[in-house]
């Protein structure tokens, strides 16, 4: 197995130690992602965004895709973006009544589980960008990977997890995602 890995193109290109060229900014120019874990459910949201956005811009990016669908959450454990520490935040927790915890500097045991979902959907979003056969570059990359963000989040919440055992979506939502996949099934 490994030596096949170690062969394949595709693979070499998605080896994280690659670097990141294989995420691109697609036609909207995002070039972040607002990336918020349920601690609970371990599902995620990928949010595409540019890093220059204020607090503002943020706290409606989070207003309509969190606060809209899943509620207000009752703690929010963040790094120390300034974004998150504007006065503006502060006051928008408050008015919601939501506790903010920020974690300590080079203590990655406060927002561990966060970081490690960063690095995997970067991973995950690079080998969707590797695969695609459309879309390509002169170089050959994609150059649509913000529009993959959604199906990038799907796969990972429709996938079973090492600590519950089971999918984030069936642990949020009390059942499982029907997928794409599923209606084949029926077909063949």
């Amino acid at each position: 197995m490994s030596e096949y890995i170690n062969t394949c193109e595709r693979c070499q290109k998605t080896n994280r130690n690659m670097g990141r060229r294989l995420i691109t900014r697609g036609k909207e120019n995002f070039n972040s992602c607002l990336i918020i874990v349920d601690r609970f459910s371990k599902s995620v949201r990928c949010l595409p965004c540019h890093k220059e956005d204020t607090a503002v811009d943020t706290a409606l990016l989070f207003w309509n895709n969190i606060i809209s669908t899943c509620g207000v959450p009752k703690i929010i454990i963040s790094d120390r973006d300034p974004k998150f520490l504007s006065e503006f935040w502060t006051n928008l927790y408050d008015m919601l009544g939501t506790k903010l915890a920020f974690s300590i500097a080079y203590h990655p045991q406060t927002d561990g589980l966060a970081e490690r979902m960063i690095q995997k959907m970067e991973d995950i979003l690079r080998r969707f960008c590797a695969y695609g056969m459309e879309y390509k570059d002169h170089e050959g990359y994609r150059n649509d990977c913000d529009t993959l963000l959604p199906a990038v989040q799907m796969a990972y919440n429709t996938s079973q997890h090492s600590t519950t055992g089971k999918t984030p979506a069936l642990v949020e939502k009390g059942w499982n995602h029907l997928l794409p996949v599923d209606h084949l099934k029926k077909i063949f």
